[in-house]
């Protein structure tokens, strides 16, 4: 730990851990740290337990969601400063270093949000061990819309199907009202030499953001509260949400919210309460319904992660299904690189290798095409989420991927996306896929979504060759969905 030119520690002194809660609006952890009119202290640690390897060999947190952490948690550093609250910055264990600032600060109550996943649950309960019996740990629930004691059932009665929950969830909830914190008149006084750590200090290359990129995603509380202003108010894109939120290319199609919300740079609270104020100053609409009902899936899945436990990371997922998926690493690795011959697919891969994000859209066809196309483990491709997505959050990335997978929840015996309608659908034009692959930038819109049906005369006319300017296709659409089906519907019926 750093050294502190510290001074009057006598007294009690609250320490706020902050974690996925990086804001200090709608912050219940810091409300009530700073309520108890006690001294306050901050911390926040880079733990490397997230910073190490994956088993198949990639980062756990690559280098675009680790800038993204990096920028919020300086933000944090920042804003609290100007409320009188200094935060402390560590990489290493998180037990042991929360532990060290208990005792150096005499610390006697910890306020934190607690998490939901085991990793994370594992840490509250290895540092509880840890700590001073005479230190208190304070946990409240904060990562959703509505508070897990608000929902009418228990966890253990949560529905399986998201519109059973929804229904229920909307004739008998209500969101509650945000937490406020104020200036504070902080008696700790110290030197604080903590830095927020660097790329390179946490042992990740540097990264340069395709000039492609749609939207350029910046960390914090401030960038997160800027693009809501802009989203609503400026734009008023949130009027049209429901009827662009599909699209693929763009900055306003969607209200990419996402990456800030994993963090909790910003509260889904907040949100709601600024929808609400749309809707009172500007309009109401579908559009303005569905970014709550979106707000809703998020909760259903923070809250299947809760009831599920680890099983949300088996690959037999919720039901057990011992589905005989494959481990075919070079067909991985071409779906990884954006490299299966499939511009749709692609072009999706791609924009997630050079800039951390995808649509939601894309998401669902990307994962589509790895477990019902190619077989392949959709483990695989839940990690390598989680390795790239800025926005990644535990409970959403795998619980989504368990869900395309068919080992998750799911009325349908087996949810298949046919890469080439969704094509036509969502990219008729071709825009999207020749905005991100340029190997098919020259063809005419109407041949880039197919460019492996293009026949000998039309590549010549064209001056394309398929497997020179783009890759020939790994595997037939139609043949390999029908074989993974086989394999499904024979675990089904055992």
């Amino acid at each position: 730990m750093a050294v502190f030119l510290v001074f009057n520690f006598m007294e009690n002194n609250v320490l706020v851990w902050f974690r996925n809660d990086l804001r200090l609006h709608d912050n219940e952890a810091l409300f009530n740290a700073i309520n108890t009119q006690k001294p306050v202290l901050a911390v926040y640690v880079f733990d490397e337990n997230q910073y190490k390897n994956t088993n198949l060999g990639f980062p756990k947190t690559g280098s675009f969601r680790a800038q993204f952490i990096i920028e919020s948690v300086q933000n944090l550093k920042e804003n609290l400063k100007s409320i009188g609250i200094e935060l402390l910055v560590y990489k290493g264990k998180s037990v042991e270093i929360i532990t060290n600032i208990c005792n150096d600060f005499n610390i006697t109550e910890i306020h934190y949000q607690q998490e939901n996943t085991d990793e994370e649950i594992q840490v509250e309960k290895n540092l509880l061990k840890t700590l001073h019996p005479s230190v208190k740990l304070k946990g409240i629930w904060g990562k959703t819309l509505f508070h897990i004691h608000d929902i009418p059932f228990s966890i253990n009665q949560l529905p399986e199907l998201f519109t059973n929950f929804r229904k229920k969830v909307e004739a008998q909830s209500e969101v509650n009202k945000l937490f406020s914190n104020s200036v504070i008149n902080n008696k700790l006084v110290f030197e604080n030499k903590t830095q927020v750590p660097t790329l390179s200090e946490l042992g990740l290359p540097s990264i340069t953001i395709s000039n492609k990129a749609v939207i350029q995603f910046k960390g914090g509380e401030t960038e997160a509260l800027n693009r809501l202003n802009h989203y609503f108010f400026e734009t008023k894109s949130l009027a049209t949400y429901k009827i662009t939120r599909n699209e693929m290319l763009g900055a306003n199609y969607s209200s990419k919210f996402s990456a800030w919300l994993a963090l909790g740079c910003i509260s889904p609270r907040f949100i709601y309460h600024q929808i609400k104020l749309f809707e009172s100053k500007i309009e109401s609409n579908d559009s303005t319904y569905w970014l709550f009902f979106e707000l809703l899936w998020r909760d259903y899945f923070q809250f299947i992660a809760v009831k599920h436990g680890n099983k949300i990371f088996k690959l037999t997922g919720l039901n057990d299904l011992q589905i005989p998926w494959n481990n075919h690493k070079t067909d991985f690795e071409k779906w990884k690189l954006g490299q299966t011959g499939f511009p749709l697919i692609d072009a999706n891969m791609q924009e997630l290798l050079q800039t951390g994000f995808m649509s939601n859209r894309g998401r669902q066809n990307v994962a589509s095409f790895l477990t019902k196309n190619l077989g392949i483990n959709w483990l695989w491709g839940a990690k390598w989420f989680e390795s790239l997505l800025i926005d990644y959050d535990a409970a959403s990335n795998y619980v989504n991927w368990a869900y395309q997978a068919g080992v998750g929840n799911d009325a349908r015996q087996f949810r298949y996306f046919n890469i080439e309608k969704q094509s036509l659908d969502y990219d008729p034009q071709g825009k999207y896929v020749k905005h991100w692959l340029n190997g098919i930038k020259n063809l005419p819109n109407s041949k880039a979504l197919f460019p492996y049906k293009l026949s000998v005369e039309e590549q010549s006319q064209y001056c394309f060759k398929l497997n020179e300017q783009y890759f020939e296709p790994i595997v037939n659409l139609v043949k390999s969905a029908d074989e993974q089906k086989i394999k499904y519907e024979k675990v089904m019926r055992n």
